[in-house]
């Protein structure tokens, strides 16, 4: 069968500059990667035909030759077999991240075998109380981990020396041909480590690591906020063979708050007021994170309206500063009048203008108070 022409498999016109030819064979790769089709033939297939395409296309030489005398050209010269490794460098990405690495005749090593591996990263969802937010405070965590073992050091051998892996020889990868690309994957028989511990410990069963309850205090600062994590290096698991631990993550989960609700600083509140306050003015008492504190209501405050209590919201986690707390005051009415305060509301609202459509009182324009409508509400509520 005929070799499709390289541009028609990478999809780009003969006048593609090296970006559209690098951007396109990126998507090919990323799509038919046998990682993502496993045991698809015709995904690997049409993956090693972008491949070798790529392998022409992107080297000046190879394509300046296509060109001018097509596949006869470079296979003239050598064909795929005989590529830079290097043009796929920048495809590491592609070919290492996956699923295993991918190495391309003498330039694709992949991870150096039974190495020192970092150790995985961990991850604690902690629920906190508003009111340990708002002052912050120290908790205790366990966390379960694996830690390297300390009847063997984290080696994994009870004493024997380690042997070379038969299957690998050593390299911690088995390596195969496809096509003109040489496909390596991690050695199932060690692990990938190069070799196999002939004598294991009888405490890990020769991993080398043991899983362990670590109990850890931890700071939380005040601020802190729903969705917000704390990094604490080095306490995430054990790295194999020596190799560094991973790092902790605490992801902290605030409680809501019956009386305060939260914007990033800013805490919002509603207080209810009395309507003889709001009319004639007065002070209230507004409860904060630090304890009480009076809100001036000026005269003639109309129903939600809202204040601002500045420096008084959650402190900013960085420790610098607050945010504010506002105030929408409520009015608040009562629901069991005694008879005085009945007469006063009733006299009140015989005494109030009305306004266009609504229904007329008992009190005739006679009876009416001439009086500044602040000066009458003063008299009636003392």
């Amino acid at each position: 069968m005929s070799k499709r022409d390289y541009y028609e498999v990478l999809g780009v016109p003969r006048s593609a500059d090296e970006q559209q030819i690098k951007s396109a064979y990126r998507k090919l790769a990323l799509k038919y990667h046998p990682d993502r089709n496993p045991d698809d033939a015709r995904a690997e297939e049409r993956f090693k035909e972008a491949a070798e395409a790529y392998a022409v296309l992107a080297d000046a030489g190879k394509r300046s030759r296509y060109d001018q005398f097509g596949h006869a050209g470079v296979d003239r010269a050598g064909g795929p077999q005989g590529f830079d490794p290097t043009i796929f460098a920048d495809f590491g990405d592609i070919l290492g991240n996956l699923g295993d690495i991918f190495g391309f005749g003498g330039f694709g090593q992949g991870p150096r075998p039974g190495g020192p591996g970092r150790g995985a990263d961990l991850r604690y969802d902690l629920q906190i109380e508003f009111a340990d937010a708002a002052a912050g405070t120290e908790t205790v965590l366990k966390i379960p981990r694996l830690e390297a073992c300390a009847r063997c050091d984290g080696s994994g051998s009870s004493g024997g020396a380690p042997r070379v892996c038969p299957q690998c020889r050593g390299r911690g990868q088995v390596r195969y041909q496809q096509g003109f690309l040489t496909v390596a994957r991690t050695c199932g028989h060690c692990g990938g480590q190069g070799q196999v511990i002939t004598d294991p410990c009888r405490e890990c069963h020769g991993q080398g690591r043991v899983e362990h309850e670590r109990k850890l205090t931890v700071k939380i600062p005040a601020g802190i906020a729903t969705g917000q994590r704390l990094r604490l290096h080095g306490e995430g698991e054990h790295g194999q063979a020596g190799g560094p631990p991973g790092d902790l993550f605490v992801v902290v989960h605030v409680a809501e708050h019956a009386f305060y609700h939260r914007e990033d600083d800013d805490l919002w509140c509603a207080v209810p007021v009395t309507y003889p306050t709001l009319v004639l003015g007065g002070k209230i008492t507004v409860p904060t994170l630090s304890g009480d504190d009076t809100l001036v209501i000026p005269e003639g405050t109309q129903p939600d309206s809202r204040f601002r209590l500045r420096g008084k919201g959650m402190p900013h986690v960085s420790g610098r500063g607050r945010g504010d707390l506002y105030v929408n005051v409520k009015v608040e009415v009562p629901t069991d009048l005694s008879t005085e305060q009945r007469e006063l509301v009733e006299r009140l609202h015989v005494t109030m203008p009305r306004r266009s459509g609504e229904p007329s009182t008992r009190a005739g324009r006679e009876d009416r108070d001439e009086r500044p409508f602040f000066d009458r509400v003063r008299d009636m509520f003392g």
